[in-house]
């Protein structure tokens, strides 16, 4: 539970100018609501009560890469499906060991042309990728081999090859277009390593979140669930950012309770706009009225 409460949503900075229909239409999903909502502003501020915390915001997406099935001299950086019997919370063996080759001989589900956007993927937990027959093939998560998340942004802090104020995902491509010979090294810093399954979604459609529903642009956001409950409805207050949200994912660099991600929809705009979100906000968790004792 977050530590502060207050009753509703006059202090919400913004909160009449959302479109709250819209919310309503994304918190719907998670839910599993089917009835339509003639008033969602009057149904969010009449069913819940606001919990607020400081909060330190970050932003995902969904990559839009160029591949091939089949790996060559230049697309030789693979995406892998999860090893059969690999179960959830199983700790296999580490993206070091991976690396090495052979462990995942086999399971490709396709070959991108760069390492970094390969790492880069697997943080996001999607992709969609353009194949040489114009297709697109998208990715979903699947599952990863059990070890702790290891920032190798903040590994890039550490060694001084990055400022802390400097640091995005531009900042990374950069330091390894001009340290190709380190890249492999820099990438086994994180252990952690993301398995994938193709996914059949209509090109409209954000990513599969773990709520098991599409994500929405700036609508759904990536919170712990141990302290903020799938599917809640959360108003963000972060930046020139006054809007309501739904907790519908999660992520292994997202724990505790000032923690959220936003997602900003797919492509390279939608990661330009990611990149650029690290800050400190407000985030006020929607928890049903008749959850909270008075």
């Amino acid at each position: 539970m977050l530590p502060e409460r207050a009753g509703g949503t006059g202090r919400l900075s913004g909160w009449s100018a959302d479109d709250h229909a819209a919310a309503y239409a994304v918190w719907r999903l998670t839910d599993n609501v089917s009835a339509a909502c003639d008033d969602p502003r009057s149904f969010f501020e009449s069913r819940f009560v606001v919990s607020s915390q400081p909060c330190h915001f970050t932003g995902y997406y969904e990559p839009e890469l160029e591949g091939r099935r089949a790996g060559d001299a230049r697309f030789c950086h693979p995406l892998h499906a999860a090893p059969a019997g690999l179960g959830e919370g199983q700790v296999w063996h580490s993206r070091r060991e991976i690396m090495a080759g052979g462990l995942l001989d086999g399971l490709e589900l396709v070959w991108l042309d760069s390492a970094i956007e390969a790492f880069l993927a697997q943080v996001q937990g999607s992709v969609r990728v353009r194949l040489e027959d114009g297709s697109t093939l998208r990715l979903g998560y699947a599952g990863k081999n059990g070890h702790e998340y290891r920032s190798i942004g903040q590994e890039l802090i550490r060694r001084g090859a990055i400022a802390a104020e400097a640091i995005s995902a531009e900042a990374i491509r950069d330091w390894c277009a001009a340290n190709p010979g380190e890249v492999a090294r820099l990438l086994a810093h994180n252990p952690s390593y993301v398995f994938f399954r193709a996914i059949n979604l209509a090109p409209d459609l954000g990513p599969i979140g773990s709520s098991g529903v599409p994500l929405t642009a700036m609508r759904s956001l990536a919170a712990d669930p141990a302290h903020v409950p799938p599917g809640s409805p959360v108003w963000v207050e972060c930046g020139s950012i006054r809007a309501l949200f739904v907790a519908q994912d999660t992520g292994s660099a997202i724990r505790g309770a000032d923690r959220a991600d936003l997602f900003c929809g797919s492509g390279a705009e939608a990661g330009c706009i990611a990149s650029g979100l690290n800050a400190q906000g407000t985030m006020h968790v929607f928890r049903p009225r008749d959850a909270v004792p008075a």
